[in-house]
């Protein structure tokens, strides 16, 4: 194998400093136009490349950002992903993943993306450690929480409004003429889920309606069986205790609670039983569900979160920050035109 190519190289080549060649790869740097074109076309001559860990190693400043994700189950993961990968990118920041699904892999998350010297962390929705949060703030590591409530000093919490997006789905399903009421949160009781299910309730009490009920109910499993054994709770009863409109924490959920209602108990949705999901996951809008569902702006949630690193990075001091992003109700045929 060959050496590899340096910065000396370029310059060489090029016929500039070797300042030069580090400034034309520098974002922001200054430049003039004709030597960024020389460097530029000597370095794909001759295939150069930043060598980007030397580059942090001698600036003692990384471009590296640990993503933190509770493991892979939720289908929610990999959109909010890629809206981290692209906002990330947009300002040279490179996104370095690490899975806490466990105790075990939290501990060697942490320790392994300090090794890197990453110059922030994500920490994503779900059910990471915030004592990781903690962590990484008290050895000056800017970190950023999604989905997520702390109240660490330097700590940025940005979340999509679920709060709001819970009063979205009551007003939604009481317009619609549902009347018994029924939330499905998750068992793992997140952040997330306590918000939107506050939401919720709140919304119904401030409308006023009368003769609404409601009841809140957790599943066995935070995925499509919770929804399946939702709808065991829910619709093994005699009709006039079952709920006509639920709320489910998740999309995901949603998709079983829809299924076993059709097949197991012969529902019709959304005719005898209207159903709200969250995520406005890809297979939400499937013929099969056509599902309502709030939608999290995940590209605004990616933009503000890389936003407050980078100013956080620039002032470590600053104060906790607190960003809301706001949701969306995306109307399909799981409820009813009112």
């Amino acid at each position: 194998m060959s050496d590899w190519v340096t910065a000396a190289d370029v310059a060489r080549r090029a016929g500039v400093s070797r300042s030069a060649v580090s400034r034309t790869f520098t974002r922001g740097a200054s430049v003039s136009p004709q030597t960024r074109a020389r460097v530029l076309e000597a370095a794909k001559e001759l295939g150069y490349r930043v060598n980007m860990l030397a580059r942090s190693v001698i600036q003692q400043q990384s471009n590296l950002v640990g993503l933190v994700v509770p493991g892979f189950a939720s289908p929610f993961t990999p959109l909010i992903l890629d809206a981290l990968v692209q906002a990330l990118g947009e300002h040279g920041l490179v996104p370095l993943l690490m899975d806490s699904g466990s105790s075990s892999r939290m501990e060697e998350s942490l320790r392994q993306l300090l090794n890197y010297r990453v110059a922030a962390a994500i920490l994503t929705s779900g059910t990471p450690p915030l004592e990781l949060a903690r962590e990484y703030a008290r050895l000056q590591v800017p970190v950023a929480l999604i989905n997520r409530q702390a109240g660490f000093e330097g700590v940025d919490e940005i979340s999509s409004d679920n709060e709001g997006g819970g009063a979205l789905a009551a007003r939604c399903l009481m317009r619609c003429g549902a009347r018994r009421l029924a939330y499905v949160n998750r068992p793992t009781r997140t952040d997330v889920g306590r918000q939107r299910g506050a939401g919720f309730y709140q919304a119904i009490g401030e409308a006023g309606v009368a003769g609404v009920t409601i009841e809140t109910i957790e599943t066995g499993d935070a995925g499509y069986r919770g929804g399946e054994d939702a709808a065991r709770q829910l619709f093994s009863r005699p009709a006039e205790q079952r709920p006509d409109g639920v709320f489910c924490a998740t999309d995901l959920v949603a998709f079983g609670l829809v299924d076993a209602a059709r097949e197991v108990f012969g529902l019709r949705v959304p005719l005898d039983v209207q159903v709200v999901g969250v995520d406005d996951l890809p297979m939400a809008a499937a013929g099969a569900y056509a599902l309502t569902t709030l939608r999290q702006d995940v590209s605004a949630l990616a933009r503000e979160v890389v936003q407050r690193l980078i100013g956080r990075m620039a002032e470590p001091a600053l104060a906790p920050r607190t960003s809301r992003i706001p949701v969306s109700l995306v109307e399909r045929h799981t409820t009813l035109s009112r």
